[in-house]
């Protein structure tokens, strides 16, 4: 597994909620910054995207194991 990946699955979900509310913060900065013109790395875009679905999908598994009694 990818270490990236094994580490937001070691985290609490405490803390991917918060990771994933900053990172859909940084998504609306960055989308702001790209309509004023002031965006130079569009890059950091589609990076943002990627890593909110990742933690989304780390959250709803956790949530879906919790809601079956299986919680860590």
């Amino acid at each position: 597994m990818n270490p990236k990946n094994q580490k937001l699955r070691d985290a609490s979900l405490d803390e991917l909620r918060k990771q994933l509310n900053d990172a859909r913060e940084e998504l609306m900065n960055l989308r702001f910054r790209q309509a004023t013109g002031e965006l130079t790395d569009f890059t950091r875009l589609r990076l943002t995207r990627r890593h909110i679905a990742r933690l989304t999908t780390i959250v709803d598994e956790r949530e879906k194991e919790a809601a079956l009694g299986g919680g860590k």
